[in-house]
C-alpha cells in the first residue's frame, strides 16, 4: 500500500482511487479537500496513467494553484513540471494565446483591468452621443460581464437577454466594445473564457487536439463556476465515446454563496446529468471543528432544499468543546465592546489574535469594531483592503510598462501621455482619438502623425516627441540592459519620478517607495511581458500572514479560511438575512443566505460567538432590528444563549418582547436631529440603569449584588463565584 494513500481515511481513499470515468467529490467544510485533490493527482502520475501534461487541473486561485503544485511535489518527491495547472483565467490565457488568430487578435494582446475597460467603454458612449450621466457606463458594463459569464457573444444575446439600456442600444455598444478591443489587440477578464470558448465550439480540430492531450480533468470549487466556465469544462470533458469522460469535480454544494458574480449552484446539482454514471463521494468527517459546532452548523443548513445532502461529524478524538454561544446585545456599540472585552479576554488566557475573526455580512459593519479595537490597543487588519496593484501610482507604472511592451496599447497610453502633465490639453487628445479612428492605427501613431503635421502647439509637441522617443529608446534597451534597469530609467527620464518628489502632500514619499516596491517586484520575473501578465491575472494583495493581528472582513471574504475563534455578529432580519438579497431573489437568495450562515459557522476550529442587537445604526441611522430568522433554526443542543432567556424567540414585530422585559423588540422611534442638510437620529436610549446595591442574577454565575456601575459594565458581589465584571445586558434584576 502506497504511502500517501495510508494517510487518507476511507472516504479519502475512495475520492482518489476512483480514477476512471466522471466523479463528483461532495467534500464537507474542513474535511480535507485540497488533500483528496492533491493525493488524487499525483496518484494519477505515480500509477503512470498520465504525464504531467495530460491533465488539466483548475483552481479559483492563485494560492489554490501554489499550493497544489507544492503538495503534489512533495508526493512525486520531484517538482511537478509540466502541468496544466492554474486558474480558469491563467489557462484560457494561454489556450487564447496559442489560437489568437482564431479570435482575431495578435499573440501579444493586453489584458485589460476594470478601469481601462470602463474608459474604453465611455469613449464608444461619447463618440456615439449617450448622455453618460443618464446611462452610466458602469451599468453596462454590468450587463456585458454577465453576458460574457454566460458565454455570450454579441450576436447571442437574445431579447431575453437583453436590458433596457439607452433605449435599446446595449446589444449594439457591446458589438462595438468588443470590435474596439479588437482594434487595440486587447481582451477582458471576460473575454479570456469566453473567446476561447467560441473557439472550441466553431473549430472541432482545436477541441479534438485538447481531447487527444487532456486524459483526465481535475477541478476544484466547482460550486462556484458560473456558466461560461462550466461551458468551457463541458467542451473538455464530454469526449466522444467511446473515449472515457475522466473529469473530476470538488465542491460542497453547502459553500456555494457567489451567485451575485455569476456562480450558478445547478451546475454542480446536475453533474450527475451533464455525465450519465458518474460516482458521487461525500466527505463528511470533519477534521477542523468541535461536535457542536458541526451540530449547529448542520442544523442550520438542513433547512435548505436546494442541496445534494451530507451531514459532518467530528473526525477529531478531541471534537468536544464550546457551544456555540448566541449574544443578544442593547446595540451595535455594545456589540463591538462585547466582541473586544472577548478579544482580550481570549488575549490574557494565551490566545494568538492571528487566530480570531470577525465576520460580518456587509461592510458598513467594520466600523464600530474598528474604533473599538483602535480603542483597546487590538492590531487588527480589515481583509480586502485598496491591493498594491490597484493604487494610482503604481497603476500609472504599469500603464508606461504596458505601452513599453505593446505600443498599440491605446488605453494604456492614453493614461500617462499627459501624466505627469505635458501640456496636452482635452481638445489635443479628442484630435488623436478622432484621428486615430479615421486612419485604423493606434494612438502612438495618431500622435506621431499629429506631429510631423505640426497639428500641435510647439511646447506640448515637445513634450509628447520626447515621450514617443523615450519610449523608443527604453524599448531598444530592454534586451541589452533588461526590463528592471528599464523600468527605473523609464521611470525617471519619463518625469514620472520627479512629479512625486515635487509633491508636497504626505502620501508622496509613500507613493515613492512603492514604485521601489514595484522595481522590486519586477525583479521576480524572467520578462516584462511575464510580469504584466501576471499582475493582471493575479491582483492579490501581500498581506503578512505572520502578523499578530485580529482579522476583520465579511462572509464572503472568509470562505477557505479558519480560525481558532470566530466572531459572527449582526444576525438581525434585513442584515442577515439581507434584505435587499431576498427581495430580488426570494427563496433562491434565502438558501444562499443561509449557506453564507453555514460558511461562517464553519470557519471556527473552538469557538463561535453569534450576536445580534435590538437597535444598529446603519447608514448613520439608528434603527430597531429583529432577531434573525437563523437563530431559531440553531439546534438548542449546540447552543448557550446569553442576555436573557428565550432571547432569539418570538422574532415578529407583534411579540411584545423579545429580551424577557430586558428591553422592548421594537424600541420607540429614536429623535432626530438636524444637522445642516443631514438628519441624524439619536442613540436609542435604554431601560433604566441598574444601580448600585441592585440584587441580580446571571446565567453563569448565579445570584450577586451590584458594587459598582460604569457605563454598561457593572462589578458585582456573586454568592458563590465572587467578584466579576459583566456587562449589564447579561444580568437580571432579582
Amino acid at each position: 500500500m502506497s504511502d500517501y494513500l495510508t494517510r487518507l481515511n476511507p472516504e479519502q481513499r475512495a475520492a482518489v482511487e476512483t480514477v476512471d470515468g466522471p466523479l463528483l467529490v461532495l467534500a464537507g467544510a474542513g474535511t480535507g479537500k485540497t488533500r483528496v485533490l492533491t493525493t488524487r493527482f499525483a496518484h494519477i502520475l505515480m500509477t503512470r496513467r498520465a504525464w504531467p501534461s495530460q491533465v488539466l487541473a483548475v483552481t479559483f486561485t492563485n494560492k489554490a494553484a501554489k499550493e497544489m503544485r507544492e503538495r503534489v511535489s512533495a508526493i512525486l518527491g520531484q517538482p511537478a513540471e509540466g502541468l496544466w495547472l492554474g486558474t480558469f483565467h491563467a489557462l484560457c490565457a494561454r489556450m487564447l494565446r496559442r489560437h489568437a488568430a482564431l479570435a482575431g487578435l495578435e499573440h501579444n494582446f493586453t489584458i485589460l483591468d476594470t478601469d481601462d475597460q470602463m474608459r474604453l467603454l465611455k469613449q464608444i458612449m461619447v463618440a456615439e452621443n449617450i448622455d453618460t450621466k443618464r446611462w452610466p457606463p458602469q451599468a453596462l458594463m454590468s450587463a456585458i460581464q454577465r453576458w460574457k459569464d454566460k458565454g455570450l457573444t454579441p450576436d447571442r444575446v437574445t431579447t431575453a437577454e437583453d436590458v433596457d439600456f439607452a433605449n435599446g442600444r446595449a446589444r449594439d455598444l457591446y458589438a462595438q466594445y468588443q470590435r474596439r478591443l479588437k482594434d487595440v489587440n486587447a481582451v477582458d477578464f471576460g473575454d479570456l473564457l469566453m473567446l476561447v470558448v467560441e473557439i472550441l465550439r466553431t473549430n472541432p480540430d482545436v477541441l479534438a487536439s485538447y481531447h487527444r492531450t487532456f486524459r483526465y480533468i481535475l477541478v476544484d470549487e466547482y460550486q462556484d463556476t458560473n456558466t461560461v466556465q462550466y461551458l468551457w469544462l463541458r467542451l473538455l470533458a464530454q469526449r466522444p465515446a467511446p473515449e472515457p469522460q475522466n473529469i473530476c469535480c470538488v465542491g460542497d454544494d453547502d459553500q456555494s454563496i457567489y451567485s451575485w458574480r455569476g456562480a450558478e449552484i445547478e451546475n454542480i446539482l446536475r453533474f450527475e446529468r451533464d455525465f450519465p454514471g458518474a460516482t458521487v463521494v461525500r466527505l463528511e468527517s470533519n477534521y477542523r471543528s468541535t461536535r457542536p459546532i458541526l451540530g449547529a452548523a448542520a442544523g442550520l443548513i438542513a433547512q435548505n432544499n436546494g442541496r445534494m445532502g451530507k451531514t459532518l461529524r467530528p473526525g477529531r478524538n478531541d471534537a468536544d468543546g464550546d457551544k456555540v454561544r448566541v449574544v443578544s446585545l442593547w446595540d451595535s456599540e455594545e456589540e463591538a465592546r462585547m466582541v473586544g472585552d472577548r478579544i482580550e479576554q481570549g488575549q490574557r488566557r494565551g490566545d494568538r489574535l492571528s487566530e480570531m475573526a470577525i465576520l460580518v455580512r456587509a461592510g458598513f459593519q467594520t466600523r464600530a469594531f474598528e474604533e473599538r479595537l483602535i480603542t483597546l490597543g487590538v492590531p487588527y487588519r480589515v481583509v480586502g483592503g485598496q491591493k498594491f496593484y490597484e493604487r494610482a501610482e503604481i497603476r500609472d507604472a504599469m500603464a508606461y510598462l504596458r505601452v513599453l511592451n505593446q505600443p498599440a496599447d491605446d488605453l494604456a497610453f492614453e493614461r500617462i501621455v499627459n501624466t505627469p502633465k505635458r501640456g496636452l490639453g482635452e481638445t489635443t487628445i479628442r484630435a488623436m482619438h478622432a484621428l486615430a479612428r479615421q486612419e485604423g492605427k493606434p494612438l502612438v501613431v495618431a500622435a506621431w502623425r499629429m506631429i510631423e503635421t505640426g497639428a500641435i502647439r510647439a511646447k506640448p509637441k515637445a513634450a509628447l516627441h520626447e515621450l514617443l522617443e523615450g519610449f523608443a529608446r527604453w524599448r531598444e534597451a530592454l534586451p541589452r540592459e533588461g526590463h528592471v534597469v528599464v523600468t527605473a530609467t523609464l521611470l525617471d527620464e519619463s518625469g514620472y519620478t520627479d512629479m512625486w518628489k515635487q509633491d508636497k502632500s504626505p502620501e508622496a514619499a509613500g507613493r515613492l517607495d512603492n514604485l521601489k516596491e514595484l522595481i522590486r517586484a519586477i525583479g521576480e520575473f524572467d520578462t516584462l511581458a511575464g510580469f504584466l501578465e501576471h499582475v493582471a491575472l493575479v491582483m492579490e494583495n501581500d498581506e503578512n500572514a505572520e502578523a499578530e493581528r485580529v482579522s476583520l472582513m465579511t462572509l464572503h471574504a472568509a470562505k477557505g479560511l479558519e480560525f481558532d475563534t470566530v466572531f459572527l455578529p449582526g444576525w438581525e432580519e434585513g442584515l442577515f438575512p439581507n434584505q435587499r438579497a431576498l427581495d430580488e431573489g426570494g427563496e433562491k437568495s434565502l438558501e444562499e443566505e443561509r449557506r453564507l450562515a453555514y460558511v461562517g459557522i464553519t470557519r471556527a476550529r473552538k469557538h463561535c460567538i453569534i450576536s445580534h442587537a435590538a437597535n444598529r445604526q446603519m447608514y448613520g441611522t439608528w434603527s430597531s432590528a429583529v432577531p434573525s430568522r437563523f437563530l431559531d433554526e440553531l439546534p438548542e443542543a449546540h447552543v448557550e444563549r446569553e442576555g436573557g432567556a428565550g432571547a432569539h424567540r418570538n422574532r415578529m414585530a407583534s411579540a411584545p418582547s423579545a429580551f424577557s422585559g430586558q428591553f422592548p423588540l421594537v424600541a420607540r422611534k429614536p429623535r432626530v436631529i438636524e444637522a445642516g442638510s443631514w438628519e441624524v437620529a439619536e442613540r436609542p436610549a435604554r431601560t433604566a440603569a441598574i444601580p448600585v446595591g441592585q440584587r441580580v442574577f446571571h446565567q453563569k454565575f448565579g445570584y450577586g449584588r451590584v458594587v459598582a456601575a460604569e457605563d454598561n459594565k457593572l462589578d458585582v458581589e456573586f454568592e458563590k463565584a465572587g467578584r466579576k465584571r459583566v456587562i449589564d445586558t447579561f444580568v437580571e434584576k432579582a
